[in-house]
Order: C-alpha cells, then sequence, then structure tokens
C-alpha cells in the first residue's frame, strides 16, 4: 500500500518535485515533467518519452546522455496533458526535432497527438512511435492495437542512443520502429496495486492463482491460473513469446525480466537465471540482459518479461552508454550544466471585451460548472470503483481532478466579467490540464468547443445553445474516434445528442430537451453493460466488463441529468440570457 503522503491528490507532482530535488545532475523540473540538466548538442534529436506515473523508474528516470531527453508525466496512471507534453518537447528540442515515444494508451495517443500537431505547427518537426509489446492485449495480426509496457525501455533506449550518436529525425523514427516491431512482452500478477489513499487495491488475485496478462496501469490480467512454480512461471513466460516472434527475428535477445513493485530482486533473479536456460536450449544467445525494476505499476506484485530480437544495427545502439538517473550502461563523457529560461505564461488575454449578454451566460456557465463538479464529487468512488473491474480504477478521482479544476477557473473567468467563450475556454484548458488521461482529452476538448460554439455575442437565444450541444458532441466523437458499441462515453453520449435534436427540433424548450435527453442518456450508459469494450484500456478485459455498464458512460449521464435539473431550477433563471434561452422554444429559434 502506498502509505507516504500528505494530500493524495497532490501525491504525483510532490513525488516528482522530490526526484528532481535528489537527481538535480540529470534532471531539472518543467511545466509537465523534466528535462536534461546537462547540455544537449545543438542539432540533436530530442527524445521525448512520458506517461502517467507511479512506474518508476518510467518515465522521469530514464532522462539522460544516451537515453531521452525529456518526459512528460501526468498524475498517478493518468496520461500527461497536451499542454504538458508541449512544454516538455519545447524545452528539450535542440533544433534537430522530436520524436515523441510513449505506451499506446487512448489518453496517451490523444494528448501527445496534440502536442504534436501543435509542435509541428510552430515549426517543429515533431514525430510519434508508439510501443505495443504486450502479446496479451491483442493477437499478432493486430499488433497495432497492442499495449506498450516493459518494452518501453528497449525502444526508448535504442532511439535515444540514436539521437545520441547525431542520427537524423529520419533515422531514430525508423530505429525505434524497427525495435518495437522486434520486441515481446508477457506479464503476470500475484496482486493488484493501491493508488494513494485508497484503502485497497485496484484488484486482487483469488489466494493460490496468478493473474496472466497485465497492464501496467493496475489493470488485472485477462485469464487466472494456479500459482505456478517459478521453473512453470519460465516455461510459461518464454514459450508465449517465442510463439509470437517477428518474422524476422535472428538468434540473438535481449532479456528483460521486470519487476512490477514488490516482487524481491532475489525472487526476480531466481527467475532470469531459469528464463536464460530456456532461451539457451531454443538456441538462442541472451545479449546484455536486465533484471531489476524498470516499468513499475506502484507496489503490484507482478513481473514481465520482455524479449527484443537483435541484429547487428540493433546490438550496437542497445550496447550503447547511457546515463541516467535510473539506468546506466557504459561510461559517458561529463557534460556541462544547461541554463533553462523560466517557461513563459502562454495563457491568451482576452483581448475582446466580454459583451453584458455573453458575461451573463458567462456566469451561468460557471454556476453549471460548478453543478458538475458536485455530481462528480458525489458519485467519485462509485465511478473509481466502476473502472477498476476492468480498467485502472481511475475515472473517478481523474474526472474529480478535471471538474475540480474547469470549476475553478470557470468561477475565475466569471467573476472578472469574460466572455462565456471564455470562461469556458479556460475550463476546458484546466479540465484537460489537471485530469490528464482519455477523460480529460475529450471533456476538455468538448467544453472549449461548446465556448467557442457560443462566442461573444450581443445576444443568445435556445439556438445557440442547441449549436454548443452539437459542438461538444463533435469534438468527443471526432477526437476520440470512438463508435456506438464500442463501449464508452460516446455510447451514452449520442443518444442524448440525437434525443435532444428530437426533442427540440419538435418545439420542446430548451431545458425540456435537455431533460429528454438526460433520460436518454442513463438508459443508454445501463444498457453498455452488454456490450464489450472494442476501445481503451478495458478492452483486453472484455469478459470482466461484461455485465458492468462503461464507467465513461455513467458519468456523463450522471452529469447530463445533473444540468439539465439545474437548468430547469429557479437558481439558473437569475440571469438574463439564461431566463431567455431556457423559455425559448425550439425549431432552432434565434434572435
Amino acid at each position: 500500500m502506498t502509505q507516504i503522503f500528505d494530500n493524495p491528490a497532490d501525491f504525483a507532482d510532490e513525488a516528482l518535485d522530490g526526484f528532481v530535488a535528489a537527481n538535480r545532475g540529470y534532471v531539472a523540473r518543467v511545466d509537465g515533467g523534466v528535462v536534461r540538466s546537462t547540455e544537449i548538442p545543438a542539432g540533436q534529436v530530442a527524445l521525448v518519452v512520458g506517461g502517467g506515473s507511479g512506474h518508476y523508474p518510467a518515465f522521469a528516470g530514464l532522462v539522460g546522455p544516451g537515453l531521452a531527453a525529456g518526459s512528460a508525466c501526468g498524475n498517478m496512471f493518468a496520461s500527461p496533458a497536451a499542454g504538458q507534453v508541449y512544454r516538455v518537447a519545447k524545452a528539450a528540442n535542440a533544433g534537430g526535432g522530436v520524436l515523441l515515444s510513449y505506451g499506446n494508451y487512448a489518453g496517451d495517443v490523444l494528448h501527445f497527438g496534440q502536442a504534436q500537431l501543435r509542435l509541428n505547427a510552430e515549426g517543429i518537426e515533431t514525430r510519434t512511435v508508439l510501443v505495443t509489446d504486450d502479446i496479451a492485449s491483442a493477437p499478432l495480426d493486430q499488433i497495432e492495437k497492442r499495449r506498450g509496457i516493459a518494452g518501453d525501455l528497449t525502444v526508448f533506449k535504442i532511439a535515444g542512443a540514436a539521437a545520441e550518436a547525431g542520427l537524423s529525425l529520419d533515422e531514430v523514427e525508423r530505429l525505434a520502429i524497427k525495435t518495437n516491431h522486434r520486441t515481446r512482452s508477457l506479464g503476470v500478477a500475484f496482486d493488484g496495486c493501491t493508488l494513494p489513499g485508497a484503502s485497497e487495491p485496484l484488484f486482487h488475485v483469488p489466494a493460490g492463482q496468478m493473474s496472466l496478462g497485465l497492464g501496467i496501469h493496475g489493470e488485472p490480467g485477462i485469464s487466472e491460473h494456479p500459482m505456478p512454480t517459478a521453473s512453470e512461471l519460465a516455461e510459461l513466460l518464454v514459450s508465449r513469446l517465442l510463439e509470437d516472434k517477428p518474422d524476422d527475428a535472428g538468434d540473438r535477445v535481449v532479456a528483460i525480466v521486470n519487476g512490477l513493485g514488490t516482487v524481491k530482486y532475489d525472487e526476480l533473479f531466481l527467475l532470469f537465471g531459469k528464463i536464460e536456460k530456456l532461451l539457451i536450449a531454443a538456441n538462442l544467445t541472451v545479449v546484455e540482459p536486465e533484471c531489476g525494476e524498470l516499468v513499475t505499476s506502484l507496489d503490484m506484485s507482478g513481473l514481465s518479461l520482455t524479449l527484443l530480437w537483435l541484429d547487428d544495427e540493433l546490438e550496437q545502439f542497445w550496447a550503447a552508454p547511457a546515463d541516467t538517473p535510473a539506468f546506466r550502461k557504459g561510461n559517458t563523457a561529463p557534460r556541462a550544466r544547461r541554463e533553462l529560461s523560466s517557461a513563459e505564461d502562454t495563457a491568451a488575454e482576452e483581448t475582446e471585451k466580454a459583451t453584458a449578454a455573453s458575461a451573463d451566460l458567462g456566469r451561468l456557465a460557471a454556476a453549471v460548472l460548478a453543478q458538475v463538479r458536485d455530481v462528480v464529487v458525489e458519485h467519485e468512488a462509485e465511478l473509481g470503483d466502476l473502472d477498476a473491474i476492468a480498467g485502472d480504477g481511475d475515472h473517478g478521482i481523474g474526472m474529480r481532478r478535471g471538474v475540480d479544476a474547469a470549476a475553478a477557473a470557470g468561477e475565475q473567468n466569471a467573476a472578472a466579467g469574460t466572455s462565456v467563450e471564455r470562461v469556458l475556454t479556460a475550463a476546458g484548458e484546466a479540465w484537460s490540464e489537471r485530469a490528464g488521461g482519455t477523460s480529460g482529452a475529450l471533456w476538455g476538448t468538448a467544453v472549449m468547443a461548446a465556448g467557442l460554439a457560443l462566442g461573444n455575442r450581443d445576444s443568445y437565444a435556445a439556438g445557440d445553445a442547441s449549436a454548443a450541444v452539437s459542438a461538444f458532441s463533435n469534438a468527443i466523437t471526432e477526437l476520440g474516434k470512438a463508435e456506438p458499441g464500442d463501449k464508452t462515453m460516446v455510447d451514452a453520449l449520442l443518444p442524448f445528442r440525437d434525443a435532444f435534436k428530437d426533442a427540440f427540433d419538435g418545439g420542446a424548450s430548451l431545458t425540456g430537451a435537455l431533460t429528454t435527453a438526460a433520460a436518454a442518456a442513463n438508459e443508454a450508459a445501463r444498457r453498455t453493460a452488454d456490450l464489450r469494450p472494442l476501445k481503451g484500456r478495458a478492452r483486453p478485459l472484455a469478459e470482466k466488463s461484461l455485465g458492468h455498464p462503461d464507467p465513461g458512460a455513467v458519468s456523463f449521464g450522471l452529469i447530463a441529468e445533473r444540468v439539465a435539473t439545474y437548468l430547469a431550477s429557479d437558481a439558473a433563471d437569475s440571469t438574463p440570457a439564461a431566463s431567455h434561452m431556457a423559455s425559448t422554444a425550439g425549431n432552432g429559434a434565434t434572435e
């Protein structure tokens, strides 16, 4: 159990601050993560890695010469926000372009992808290589859907060494892709991990059993098996990986036995000895192996085996020197300290004065965000428990972090008299930054889209609210790429949108249409219990998820219901714009 903390919500940030204090010779703190504190040669490619906190040595512990130039660090088991990735990459950039590399998880793909678009738009050439080494998460013919687990290390190490050697961005990217193609991993768990402040692990493995195919975010395995002996476990891991080897595999492999958090080094060494014998018996030569904690999951009781099939080119870069807080190989020359300028505040100032109607609607938007915060707080534990069935259990706390920040930003901007566009833009940015993960990216982007749809106008009518609903919905479907039946928030969102449109176009008032739509969303959320997840971290655990509704759909339904109830109440009628919008009938009425 994670026991040392003051406020669990601050755990990740405070741990990162302490890590930097203990490793100033390697890393410097920037807004969103860490970068090297020593000089990077001008024109060198900057490898920027990252993901959620709770995996040390990944990801911040792998920043240093011969490996990463920077690491974006999200909250516990949650993707860093797009803004965090962007700022870390900007600070790490040395003029040779940026390669982003991280495990293939939906939230990371969304946030890193947004950051890549922004960096490229500013003229910083940026590429991405996803790590997809986990053989348990998808079959070989769907390798692009696999998760990234301890194979992160092989991809990061070879890409970092290639960058250190002065290779171009094209070459560094090519070698990272090649390494990922030749890397396979499989993990097992003996018990789950406990998030800071939680009283119970995210899952338990029954006594005398072992869970096969775990993830590194507290996800349980895909199947349970009787607890094996060390020899049986070695045979299981080696045989499964050899069955999945790449077509162009040679006879030289890197073997990595990785502890997930509480399996002791003596046990890992014992297992490694048995694994090596099996690899030799399979006519493989083990080259510069690793055995220890490399990609962890807080205090999870478990381990994984990774195999990287080498060729002469990859072996050269695997063996190259590296010097980071948590991973050292060979000897690197001393580096001068790097002078980092303080991060510039790039927050956009509102240049257009808010109209009276827009400022009025901005105050209503802030009040609605406060209601969203209240309903999320009320159901935080329930949403976390639901997410833990087939995910990592962080949906409740992630939504809480995001909406707390969004409500605070909304309140601050509304008090300053800014437009509804600025209120919702600031709230969406804060949601994305603080929550991270898939929900942070989707909710943050959708709230911002609704703000842009409402703009800064002289007057508003119910038709403008309808446009905001459409913008909110479109932002989520376009960014997340989920479809009906995938068992995501979209399965509640689209019924909400369609029911709202039908009622509103049929002549219902705004509040009437919202009430009808909220009921449709909640009913659709309940029906997701009958679906198997086709996206996100729950996908590899489809059978565990069956019979339980999707937490993202459930939280959306709860929020939709609370917003509809509030807007229909007397409290929401205290502002002129709100009163007019709520009482205006449908059929696209505008003023």
